[in-house]
């Protein structure tokens, strides 16, 4: 099994450095050879289940929240085995995030996927870049933290708001993020396409941050949960500044969508945040597919709200993670009946 002792080294600090996230990673494929095979697809072999969550990239919190959903849950196979019931493995490999994640879900690569709560409702009412293509059999599980839009310029970019992005270099995030399919909403409302900036790149969430201390774009934007490495390594590491998303524009924007919520990055955060940012978010989501046996989804739901407490501590985006608010805010997917069962039992569930 995962060595679960050097995964805690990474618990404390693993938000603050990128790179400790990739290492995480290695750590993971490395020292996990009998997760290899639950990859793609939830696998049985003799009393051994063997399923996979999607993530993100390994530097975000979509990669934390997956691998800390996996390591309760390989937990408390830990004790079925001990019991001599039955026993579910879970791996959560790094992804290309939430349209990635609701599409290999789809094709049966994945069992569970960790996805905006914007995008779940595009996949299950067949909506904006899944129109014509809808996921009815989408279900959801439960909600985890909120993902404040943030977009990050550089320190001596001049940008103050959105229309300070004109003609300016701008990372719209690589094809298949849920960070991409925000910033194509946004311009959307603002009713420009890619040629308002003077160029629109595709960089991934390893390398948006780089990009941006570098020189090489002006700003980038990104759905994350705070605090998060990707964007302390561009405050704190070169001073770049979160701009606030909160004009008529977004305000109708946010009106229309009923996954949107403002929300407000508090100062301190990061050292560039001297005051309240105020911008539009989302709910970072999990989900899986109608026909996931009952008992696996239930045997997750399970052993992520007993760990609950133990997850708090884990990232400090987890710090506020409540029941009443998982299992009733951002979920446009019916419920899979297994982790329904879970909430019924709870009496948080008529």
């Amino acid at each position: 099994m995962v060595n679960f002792n050097i995964i805690n080294v990474w618990k404390k600090y693993s938000f603050l450095s990128p790179l400790k996230g990739l290492a995480l990673t290695l750590v993971l494929t490395l020292s996990a050879g009998l997760f290899v095979i639950a990859s793609f697809g939830a696998k049985v072999h003799g009393a051994k289940t063997f399923v996979s969550v999607g993530t993100g990239g390994p530097t975000g919190v979509y990669f934390i929240a997956g691998n800390e959903i996996c390591q309760l849950m390989n937990r408390a196979a830990e004790a079925s085995k001990a019991a001599g019931g039955e026993v579910i493995r879970c791996n959560a490999p790094a992804s290309g995030g939430s349209i990635y994640n609701l599409n290999a879900l789809r094709s049966k690569d994945l069992d569970f996927g960790v996805v905006q709560s914007d995008w779940q409702y595009h996949a299950y009412e067949g909506s904006d870049k899944f129109k014509d293509n809808k996921f009815g059999d989408l279900r959801s599980v439960f909600s985890l933290h909120s993902e404040p839009f943030q977009i990050l310029v550089g320190k001596k970019s001049g940008i103050k708001s959105w229309a300070d992005l004109k003609g300016k270099r701008v990372n719209i995030g690589n094809a298949g993020s849920g960070q991409r399919g925000t910033f194509e909403t946004l311009m959307k409302a603002y009713g420009v396409d890619k040629s308002y900036f003077s160029l629109a790149t595709e960089l991934n969430s390893t390398e948006q941050a780089g990009a941006l201390c570098n020189g090489n774009i002006d700003a980038f934007g990104f759905s994350v949960g705070f605090p998060n490495a990707g964007i302390a390594q561009a405050t704190d590491g070169c001073g770049a500044n979160i701009i606030s998303l909160n004009d008529e524009t977004v305000k109708k924007m946010v009106e229309e969508r009923p996954f949107f919520g403002f929300t407000r990055i508090p100062p301190g955060t990061y050292s560039t945040v001297k005051e309240d940012v105020v911008t539009f978010g989302v709910m970072a989501t999990l989900v899986t597919r109608a026909d996931q046996p009952e008992g696996v989804v239930y045997a997750l739901v399970k052993a992520v709200f007993e760990g609950l407490e133990d997850m708090k501590l884990y990232h400090p985006v987890f710090k506020t993670l409540d029941p009443k608010q998982m299992i009733g805010s951002g979920l446009s997917a019916p419920l899979h009946p297994g982790a329904a069962k879970y909430y019924k039992e709870q009496g948080w569930l008529k």
